[in-house]
């Protein structure tokens, strides 16, 4: 009898400590974070990722032969400025122009070769209102020289609504924003640094 009386304490026991478990558990599910909860917090997390991975790219490439990091420190540069302005630049389409630098044969040929798009596929063309260009490279000379003969032949008023956003040097940036006056772009400068 001594032993069906003990071993009935450590069933129930056993019982007691599972029941215990179980009600923890489930108080613990049901105190936890809503499905809600958990996307917010994913969307959080991936935005800050997001931010995070800008903010390196947001550092200015040594070397200017670096295209790719060129390229990606533009598009980084382009992204921060629409978030900062978000309440005034509401651009339906990004257009970016990355402008190489250097005085070789090849790099001439691609500043020409992008001049000519410019010219001949967006300014003779024109773009919607609420839309973004965006013009940069290694050499802010180069970047403004460009943007000013691109826009040579923009119609009075035709770019009106239309940002300009110039990534270069404090040195360029009035001709720059001269040359943009007639055509009635709104004009950006993003130092780049």
């Amino acid at each position: 009898m001594k032993n069906y009386v003990m071993n009935n304490y450590i069933r129930n026991s056993h019982l007691r400590i599972l029941l215990l478990v179980l009600a923890a558990a489930f108080v613990l599910t049901a105190c936890g974070p809503s499905e809600a909860d958990n996307e917010k917090a994913a969307a959080a997390a991936a935005a800050a990722q997001k931010l995070a991975a800008e903010q390196v790219a947001l550092v200015l490439p040594k070397d200017a032969n670096d295209t790719i990091g060129w390229k990606k420190y533009l598009s980084a540069q382009v992204t921060k400025f629409t978030r900062d302005n978000e309440a005034t630049v509401k651009a339906n389409h990004l257009y970016m122009y990355y402008v190489p630098g250097g005085d070789s044969q090849d790099a001439q040929n691609l500043r020409q070769q992008q001049l000519n798009n410019v010219t001949d596929n967006v300014i003779s063309r024109g773009v919607l209102p609420g839309n973004l260009m965006a013009f940069g490279g290694p050499e802010s000379k180069a970047t403004a020289d460009l943007i000013v003969d691109a826009f040579k032949g923009a119609a009075d008023g035709s770019f009106k609504g239309v940002f300009v956003v110039f990534i270069g040097g404090a040195t360029d940036q009035d001709r720059v924003k001269d040359s943009l006056t007639k055509s009635g772009a709104d004009f950006r400068f993003v130092e780049a640094k």
